[in-house]
């Protein structure tokens, strides 16, 4: 009974953490896209694989655009 109830336990800690985990990171500010574009370098495109915006070029290249 005692090992069920530590399983049990252990699974519900190990789901809490496996869901916090994504909305922590996602919670990170990046660029928007105002900033990436600033320089006249930097431009904003969409990547289907991923569904994210990023910044292609300029001081920016190669991050996850958060806001417009």
């Amino acid at each position: 009974m005692r090992r069920r109830i530590l399983g049990f336990t252990a699974a519900l800690v190990l789901a809490v953490l496996g869901t916090a985990v994504p909305v922590a990171s996602a919670a990170v500010p990046t660029v928007t896209g105002a900033e990436c574009t600033a320089d006249q370098v930097g431009k904003v495109e969409y990547d289907s694989g991923t569904g994210l915006y990023t910044c292609i070029g300029g001081a920016y290249d190669g991050e996850p655009i958060t806001t417009s």
